[in-house]
This record gives C-alpha cells, sequence and structure tokens, in this order.
C-alpha cells in the first residue's frame, strides 16, 4: 500500500508538519501539492482572501519547508498574503474552515497563531528588512547557523525599502541570508518598470547562459544568484535550494511561478489572476451576479468622466490599477495613467513633481498604505502648496483583512498637514460633487476618503451651512456629526433619540479639514456635541472640533466617537463596528449616557 492510498498518510489526511514533509519521498509530493491546491480553492472560494498568490507558491513552500528547518530558520513572507501553503503546511488546515472570520485564522502570517510565523508583514516591501534585521540578530547572539530565508515577489521587490535592505544585505558577505525571489511578473496585475524588464531578461537568458557569465543587478549587489528555476519542479528547487545553503553568503534565488497555478478559472484570469477574491464558485471562480455599485465604482467612474473635461488630470497607481478604480480611467486615457510599483512614497513625490509641471495628479491608494508616504505628502505636497489630489480608499474599518489594512489612521495623520483639505463623502452623489471641487481646488493638496463596500443611498441634505450639510432639521439638545460614511448610522440613531424625547440635529460636513467655522457655531448652540467617525479617535476629526471649540471659546461640550487606539483583529466590517459602538444602537447608548452626564454638571 502506497501513501496515496493509505487514509492515515499525511498525503491524504492534511496533518502536515515540516518534519512529516521532510520524511515524505520527493514522488509523494505530488500528492501533497494537488491536495493543497484543491484545499486553497474549496476554503478561499467560500470565505474569500487571496487565492492566486498562494496557488502559485505550493511547491515553492513545500521546497522551503523541507530544506529549511523552520522555524530555527526563519521564513519570512512578502507581503504575507503568499503564506497560506505556510500554514497549512505548519499544523492549520484544520483553521481555514474559519479563515479571515472573527476569532478564526488570520489572512495573513500572525505571531499569535504560531511560532512559525516571525512576522505580521501585510505591507509589502519588507520581508528583507525583516531579514537584514534578523541574520544581524542571530549573529550577534551566537546564533550563526540559523539561517533567514525571506520570500518576496516580483511586485514588492519594485518597493524603494526592498532596495534599501538589498543595498544592506549584499554588503555583508557573510551573512546567511537567501532571499527567494518569488518571480510570477505580476503583482495584481503584471509588474512594470525596468526591473520587471530585467528579471524577463534573466529568464529569457538563464537557461541558456552560464552562471558566472550572468551578471544582473543582484550579482552587482553583492549576492550570489542562483536561477531562473522552475517555481513548480520540487526536484529542482530542492536543489537549487541546497546549492545556496552551500553558497554561505547572501544568495538570491530566483524561482519562477504562475500565478493561480493548476486552478483553471485563476490561469486564464489575465487581470489579476483571482488575486484576492470575495465569495466565489469554486467551478468558475466567477462572484454571484447582481452585487451593488460599490465606492470605488463610483470613483471610477465620475473620475473618468472628470478628465474627459479636464486634460491636465492624471492619475498614479502603486501596482494597483484595479482594485482602486484606476482601471477604466487607464481604458479611457492610457497616455494619463502611471503605475509606478508597489512604491506610495515615490507616488506621491512623484504627483508633487508632476504638478510642478502644469498638471493634476490624482493618486489612488488604500488608505492603511498612505502611512507609508506621510513624509512625502507633508514635506514635498504640502510644503510647496502644490494642487495634488489623494483618493483613499478603503478607509476605516476594512474587515477581514485586519489590522494592517483598516484604514483607521490617515484622519490623525492628515490633521496635522498644513493647507490640505480633506473631503468627507458620505454617499455616491457627495462623492461625485466633491471629486469634481478637488479637482478644481488650485491652491494645495486634497484628499477623499471612501469606506470598502457598497454604495449607500444617497442622504440628501436638508440645508447647508457653509461646508457642513444638515441631514435634519434643527434641535437644541444633541447636535451628532457623522464624518463621511458615518452619516447613515447617526440618523438611524437620531430617529431612536427621539423616542428618549432628545431633538437632534444630524450634521455631515462637506469639507472636515480645515474645521468648518459653521461647525464650531453649530456646536456651540446645542447642549451636546457628539461626533462620530470611522477612523482612530485619538487625533481624530473630533478632536479636531473639540480643541477648535476651545480655541474659539465656543463653550460646547464635545464627545468624540472613533475606533479605539488598538490594533483591531480581523472580521466583518459590520462585526467590528459594532465591537467598536459605532453603529446606531452603540451611538444612540454613548450618546444618551453623555448627554445624562452632561446634565448632572450642569
Amino acid at each position: 500500500m502506497n501513501a496515496h492510498d493509505d487514509p492515515h498518510s499525511p498525503v491524504e489526511t492534511g496533518r502536515w508538519t515540516p518534519g512529516a514533509l521532510r520524511a515524505l519521498p520527493l514522488e509523494q509530493l505530488g500528492q501533497v501539492a494537488a491536495r493543497i491546491r484543491s484545499l486553497l480553492v474549496e476554503h478561499v472560494c467560500a470565505s474569500g482572501g487571496h487565492l492566486g498568490p498562494n496557488l502559485g507558491v505550493v511547491e515553492l513552500t513545500l521546497a522551503l519547508h523541507r530544506v529549511f528547518h523552520s522555524p530555527e530558520d526563519a521564513l519570512v513572507f512578502d507581503t504575507g498574503h503568499q503564506a497560506y501553503v505556510h500554514k497549512m503546511l505548519t499544523g492549520r488546515v484544520a483553521g481555514f474552515a474559519q479563515l479571515r472570520r472573527r476569532g478564526g485564522l488570520s489572512g495573513y502570517p500572525s505571531r499569535s497563531e504560531s511560532v512559525h510565523d516571525w512576522v505580521e508583514n501585510s505591507h509589502a516591501s519588507t520581508a528583507l528588512s525583516y531579514a537584514d534585521g534578523l541574520a544581524k540578530a542571530f549573529a550577534a547572539r551566537g546564533q550563526g547557523g540559523r539561517w533567514v530565508v525571506p520570500v518576496i515577489g516580483d511586485g514588492a521587490l519594485t518597493g524603494g525599502l526592498a532596495f534599501e535592505a538589498l543595498n544592506n544585505l549584499g554588503g555583508h558577505g557573510h551573512r546567511r541570508v537567501i532571499v527567494v525571489l518569488n518571480d510570477n511578473g505580476r503583482s495584481y496585475a503584471p509588474t512594470h518598470g525596468a526591473l520587471a524588464r530585467h528579471l524577463a531578461k534573466l529568464r529569457r537568458t538563464g537557461v541558456d547562459k552560464r552562471l558566472e557569465e550572468m551578471g544582473n543587478v543582484f550579482t552587482d549587489l553583492g549576492f550570489s544568484y542562483l536561477g531562473p528555476v522552475d517555481g513548480h519542479d520540487l526536484a529542482a528547487l530542492e536543489e537549487t535550494l541546497h546549492q545556496a545553503r552551500a553558497v554561505g553568503g547572501p544568495v538570491v534565488v530566483h524561482a519562477v511561478t504562475v500565478k493561480g497555478k493548476g486552478y483553471a478559472p485563476a490561469e486564464a484570469d489575465e487581470a489579476d489572476c483571482l488575486h484576492a477574491v470575495a465569495t466565489v464558485d469554486p467551478a468558475t471562480g466567477a462572484a454571484p451576479g447582481g452585487a451593488a455599485a460599490t465606492w470605488t465604482d463610483v470613483f471610477a467612474d465620475e473620475l473618468t468622466h472628470l478628465a474627459s473635461r479636464h486634460g491636465d488630470v492624471v492619475a498614479l497607481t502603486a501596482a494597483m490599477l484595479q482594485p482602486t478604480g484606476l482601471k477604466p480611467f487607464a481604458d479611457r486615457f492610457p497616455e494619463r495613467v502611471f503605475d509606478v510599483g508597489i512604491a506610495e512614497q515615490h507616488a506621491v513625490c512623484s504627483a508633487a513633481g508632476l504638478s510642478m509641471g502644469g498638471l493634476h495628479p490624482v493618486v489612488a491608494v488604500y488608505a492603511t498604505f498612505l502611512n507609508r508616504a506621510f513624509d512625502q505628502l507633508l514635506m514635498d505636497v504640502a510644503l510647496h502648496r502644490l494642487p495634488v489630489t489623494l483618493v483613499l480608499d478603503r478607509a476605516g474599518i476594512t474587515g477581514p483583512d485586519g489590522a494592517s489594512h483598516h484604514g483607521m489612521w490617515d484622519h490623525t495623520l492628515l490633521s496635522l498637514v498644513p493647507g490640505l483639505r480633506l473631503a468627507t463623502p458620505r454617499d455616491g452623489a457627495t462623492l461625485r460633487v466633491l471629486l469634481g471641487e478637488a479637482l478644481a481646488d488650485q491652491d494645495g493638496p486634497t484628499v477623499l476618503r471612501f469606506p470598502k463596500g457598497s454604495v449607500p443611498a444617497d442622504l440628501p441634505a436638508a440645508g447647508r451651512v457653509g461646508q457642513v450639510d444638515l441631514l435634519t432639521g434643527t434641535g437644541s439638545d444633541v447636535l451628532l456629526v457623522g464624518f463621511g460614511a458615518m452619516a447613515g448610522a447617526c440618523l438611524t440613531a437620531r430617529d431612536q433619540l427621539g423616542l428618549h424625547g432628545l431633538s437632534v440635529t444630524v450634521a455631515a460636513p462637506r469639507w472636515a479639514l480645515p474645521m468648518p467655522p459653521e461647525l464650531i457655531d453649530l456646536a456651540a448652540r446645542h447642549r451636546l456635541t457628539v461626533t462620530v467617525e470611522d477612523s482612530a479617535r485619538t487625533g481624530g476629526l473630533g478632536t479636531a472640533l473639540a480643541q477648535a471649540c476651545t480655541d474659539a471659546t465656543a463653550g460646547a461640550v464635545v464627545h468624540t466617537m472613533g475606533l479605539p487606539r488598538t490594533f483591531l483583529s480581523h472580521g466583518s466590517r459590520g462585526e467590528l463596528l459594532a465591537a467598536t459602538g459605532l453603529l446606531p444602537d452603540g451611538i444612540t447608548s454613548t450618546v444618551l449616557a453623555a448627554f445624562d452626564a452632561t446634565r448632572r454638571a450642569a
């Protein structure tokens, strides 16, 4: 009886451990790879997550765990969305039934889940810097026999931080670091730029030229270079990784893989090889039909419309043309969109140059990734008072991707930037109007932010005072300020508070920074003002209003509601908003308690 027929074999049960894998004959690993792919399709199609990247690294991850001894040897995955196979091979197969659900398995490496996960690195281009530090630490502690193996994709290698790390790693010939370059020619979509062309040249010529004749960017930086090797040939992978161990110093192993390997819908998906999916049909890879329009859809449509009228509008993406909604713009105006790779710092600084040259750049980026380019926004855009528009998708609670992907820091950071104007659209209609106003602003940087998910029904204003829309008639007890997408929840809370005898005004600032003076005046006319924002409460827009009221000696009592100063785990957006008190019931309870405290204090 062979292992494939044995129901208790790790080939069949999925009870894989690195030790059990090393004990299996090489010829049985194809069965393990097939079983892993089957599980990936089954679970990721049911829960959503990163499908294509993980299908592409099955054999590579098997080889890594057979040649190296995790966790004694540190395997560090960049950006972490290619680590599902690593999770399966380190005893977490059963957890995939709750992948990316609250209390379940994280969609990224997680130190709290396993000693095999070194870092929770779900922002790209970081693994090589982690590896540099780990190798230095192991050497300093007399643990020079331990290997550090960062796995980085060709897309993540376009980030500037990766090159800073390569510069340091290659300058020290004794470091026991093996950089595994997982080259599938893509990030979300095909990788662009000079590095992509260089890797393509290595893929074409590597088979025909002897290693010592192959000068390349890695050897020039001080690395030994092995490859290119077929990333789906287990025998070749293991042989190459053993060769890399024998070198003894910093080595680059260039593995060529196919994103979505072994799953026909992914291999046929030229747009992004089913990179990240919601719930989809495993037979076809297609999402259910009839999905509602998203905030991203509205932005994509309006930007393309505005660009047809304004020839100075250009757009930039950091390797995320499709997810940030720039694909329709690129289809219509291919010469006016620039994919800079996974390099948000460069995107914002390049936008400054575009603006200096007389254009109006729109930088479309997920809110969480704005953190990486804050210095460029502050010193390269705002200091020069340049008209650059940043559009922050996935702002606030994003849900299943967890702590690193919640867009909850931008309000705090943006409030520090002099001369910056922040728009907070509450629905599709205001998004369209405010995007037009941002592109017409020539006095400095402008920012729009909106959440992940379906755009709500439009919430028309009953009136307007300056830059503040009033969604209800004015009351005198409570002013509820709903920033952006929180306006709808505030309207529902207003109805609930009315049942408790409170007269409530709901205000929705169109432009929230600088703080509209009309909002300060409104706060002064109510016994209590409560601000609600889907962002960090610390240093957020509510804090800015409270400070503005104090500076104006307005005598307003301001209570701020927002996300706590902590790293929030993964779960659905609704679950996490409920847990942080930002759904209507939580807002109502908070307002009642705060109003009662205000009344007692009076």
